[in-house]
């Protein structure tokens, strides 16, 4: 498997392509995370990385709106009300599912992440699927604590640069 962090080569593609590349100004935009509460302890830190990302990237503190949710299955009506606001540019549903004895992790996983993209397909608004899922917490822990692989901070980039695609192709 090639891991997606790998540093690509440069494509070597033909003259007169009309390729659209996004603006880097983030100055106006505005980004929604919906965040659950169960698994806070992950959760916050999931929240801690994506603001910081956010932050990063050049975001107005005060263009970004959290809304915290009882629990990850949760988060989908949420992220489509955000989503419905004319003025986001990206919504990320931030939570933590740990797989149990039963597939209920599997069944929560596959209804939010159903929900997302369906969400993202008829508003046009990119809702990013930052639901970590994993089989224990020991995993859990190390996606959403530690600095170098903390998902709700790849989770952001992946909104701002959705969010500056999607502008960047309406504007063509």
């Amino acid at each position: 498997m090639v891991d997606a962090h790998i540093e690509s080569q440069p494509l070597d593609l033909p003259g007169g392509l009309n390729i659209i590349k996004p603006e880097t100004t983030t100055d106006d935009l505005q980004i929604g995370i919906v965040v659950s509460r169960y698994n806070q302890a992950l959760t916050g830190q999931l929240l801690q990385g994506a603001v910081a990302a956010l932050a990063e990237r050049g975001l107005c503190m005060q263009n970004i709106t959290i809304v915290w949710v009882p629990g990850s299955d949760e988060t989908p009506p949420a992220v489509e009300a955000l989503a419905q606001k004319t003025t986001m540019g990206a919504v990320i549903a931030l939570g933590a599912v740990i797989e149990g004895e039963t597939a209920h992790a599997d069944i929560i996983a596959g209804q939010v992440s159903n929900s997302l993209a369906r969400i993202s397909s008829t508003t046009g608004t990119p809702a990013i699927n930052g639901i970590v899922t994993a089989r224990t917490a020991e995993q859990a822990v190390n996606r959403c604590f530690t600095d170098k692989k903390n998902r709700g901070h790849d989770f952001a980039m992946a909104a701002v640069d959705m969010a500056l695609t999607l502008r960047a192709i309406r504007n063509d």
